[in-house]
C-alpha cells in the first residue's frame, strides 16, 4: 500500500500543490510552519476522511479558500486507484473512489492506511483517557466501516441528549425525549464496546511484544480497556447482554442525570489502562519509558491494519525521530522496511544516510525535490 502523488488545493497553507512520493522512504523537511505536518494531514485525511489535528473541517481550509479539493493516486489491493475528497465551508463532504461517489467516509476503510507517530502521541501515555480513546477510533475506523459511522452517531446522540439534559429546565416538553435518547445512546455504546474490546486485546498483544523488542524484555507493557463498572467482560459478552449493562447503569444515573444538567453514564470515559512492570505507566513511567511505550502502541496499530489488509499501510513519522534515541531510531526505521514511509524531520541527512529515502522540502506550501 502506497501513495504515489498527492494533488491538493486550499488545503491549510497550500494553495494549489502536488507531490510526487517514492514507494519506500521519503524525508520531508523544511524550515518550521512551512507545512510539513499538514502535508501528511492531508495524506492522512484521504485514509479515512479524518483529521488527525481537528475534528472541524472548516479549520482545514486554508485562509484565502473557499473550498477543499484533495487527490490521491494510490496503490492498493493490488491495482492503482484514485481517492477524491472535496468540501467547502458551507457544503457537504464529497468523497470519491476510482470516480465513483461514496455515500460516507465509511467507505474508504481498508482502502489506504495510514498510520501516524506524532509527539502529541506522547500523551497516550501521560495524557488523558481522550487521548487514548482517540487512538483507538482512528485506528479502528480505518479497518472498519461501521466503526466510524457509530463514533459519529454517538457523538450527535451524545451532544442532543447534552442539550435536553441542560435546557429542560426552561423547556420541560425537551424531556419527554429523554428517554429515547438515553436508550439510543445505550444501543450504540454497546456496539463500540464491541469493537473496543476485541481490537485492545489485539493491540495489547502486539505493543507487549514489541515494546519487549525495544526495551531487552527488561519490562512488560500491558494494556487493558476499561469502560462503564456495570460491564465486567466485554470481551465474553454479548451485545444484549452488554446493552443491559448499560441500561442498569442509565437507570442508575437518571436522577444524578437531571441534577447535574449533563451525561453521566455512557462510554464517553472510556480508557486504556496501561501498566509497565507492573506499575502505573501514568503516574511511574520515566521519559523514556513513555516514549518506549507510545512507540510500542503506534507500532502495534501499524502490525494490525497490515494482519488486516495484507499490505503494509503508510507509516507516518511526523518528527518524532529527535524524540527517541538512537537505538529507538533505528527500530523503527528497520522495523517498517518493505512499506512507505513519509517523515518529517529537521536532520534529513541523518535520515538519509540510514534510509536512502528520497529528499523532498515544503517551503511556505511549496514542494521542491532534491
Amino acid at each position: 500500500m502506497r501513495i504515489n502523488r498527492l494533488e491538493l488545493q486550499g488545503f491549510r497553507n497550500y494553495g494549489s500543490a502536488s507531490c510526487d512520493f517514492a514507494p519506500d522512504v521519503n524525508v520531508i523537511t523544511g524550515r518550521n510552519a512551512q507545512g510539513k505536518t499538514n502535508l501528511l494531514e492531508a495524506v492522512y485525511y484521504l485514509s479515512s476522511a479524518r483529521s488527525f489535528r481537528t475534528r472541524l473541517d472548516r479549520e482545514l481550509i486554508g485562509q484565502n479558500a473557499d473550498a477543499v479539493y484533495l487527490q490521491g493516486n494510490i496503490f492498493s489491493g493490488g491495482r492503482p486507484q484514485r481517492l477524491e475528497i472535496n468540501f467547502s465551508r458551507g457544503g457537504r463532504k464529497k468523497l470519491f473512489a476510482n470516480g465513483a461517489k461514496l455515500s460516507s467516509a465509511g467507505e474508504l476503510s481498508g482502502r489506504f492506511c495510514c498510520t501516524l507517530f506524532a509527539p502529541e502521541d506522547l500523551d497516550l501515555i501521560k495524557g488523558g483517557a481522550a487521548a487514548r480513546r482517540k487512538y483507538m477510533d482512528l485506528a479502528i475506523s480505518q479497518l472498519r466501516p461501521q466503526y466510524s459511522e457509530l463514533v459519529t452517531r454517538f457523538g450527535r446522540i451524545y451532544e442532543q441528549k447534552t442539550r435536553i439534559l441542560k435546557d429542560y429546565r426552561e423547556r420541560a416538553d425537551m424531556l419527554e425525549a429523554l428517554d429515547e435518547f438515553s436508550l439510543s445512546l445505550c444501543k450504540t455504546g454497546a456496539e463500540l464496546i464491541r469493537y473496543r474490546a476485541s481490537w485492545c486485546v489485539r493491540a495489547s498483544q502486539a505493543a507487549r511484544r514489541i515494546h519487549g523488542e525495544i526495551s531487552g524484555r527488561d519490562e512488560q507493557l500491558r494494556m487493558q480497556y476499561t469502560t462503564v463498572p456495570e460491564v465486567e467482560d466485554p470481551l465474553h459478552q454479548s451485545q444484549n447482554e452488554i446493552l443491559n449493562a448499560l441500561l442498569r447503569q442509565q437507570e442508575r444515573l437518571r436522577r444524578a442525570e437531571l441534577d447535574a444538567g449533563q451525561c453521566l453514564a455512557g462510554v464517553q470515559k472510556d480508557d486504556i489502562l496501561l501498566e509497565i512492570g507492573g506499575l502505573s505507566a501514568r503516574s511511574f513511567a520515566s521519559q523514556g519509558q513513555i516514549r518506549t511505550a507510545a512507540l510500542s502502541m503506534k507500532l502495534a496499530e501499524w502490525n494490525i491494519c497490515r494482519e488486516e489488509t495484507g499490505e503494509s499501510p503508510v507509516l507516518l513519522l511526523d518528527d518524532v525521530l529527535s524524540e527517541l534515541d538512537p537505538v529507538r531510531q533505528d527500530y523503527v526505521l528497520n522495523s517498517i522496511r518493505g512499506g512507505q514511509v513519509l517523515i518529517t524531520c529537521c536532520d534529513e541527512q541523518e535520515v538519509m544516510r540510514k534510509t536512502g529515502g528520497k529528499a523532498i522540502t515544503v517551503d511556505h506550501g511549496r514542494i521542491f525535490y532534491e
